[in-house]
Order: C-alpha cells, then structure tokens, then sequence
C-alpha cells in the first residue's frame, strides 16, 4: 500500500517528492485499468498523491499569489 505519513513526507527531498507523486500517479492508472470501482487501494494512493501535493505545492501555484 502507499500509506505515507507526514514525518516521512517531510523527511524527503523536493526531487524525491516529485519523484514519488509521479510513481504514486502511476500506480494510481493502473489500478483504475484492473479495477472498474473505486477501492480500499485507489482511494489510499489518491490520498497519498493528495498529501504530497498539499505538502510541495507546485512552483506555478506560488507564482500566482
């Protein structure tokens, strides 16, 4: 599972949390091919990817405000 937690999260690098949210994202399309519904496993890599991204906001985000 992509269970993530915030220490862990914070514990990496900017290139390492790219590098995760693109493999997380991913995981994320193949489990939508095997899978018709949603499930326990879509659902734990999409809140995954969401904490990441909450936690590295992209660049373009910051540049808007």
């Amino acid at each position: 599972m992509a269970l993530l937690r915030y220490s862990e999260v914070h514990k990496l690098s900017e290139k390492e949390r790219e590098e995760k949210i693109k493999e997380l994202k991913f995981q994320l399309s193949k489990a939508n091919v095997t899978a018709n519904k949603t499930n326990a496993k879509t659902k734990e890599l999409k809140r995954a990817v969401a904490r990441l991204l909450t936690f590295n906001p992209s660049k373009e985000v910051l540049k808007k405000k």
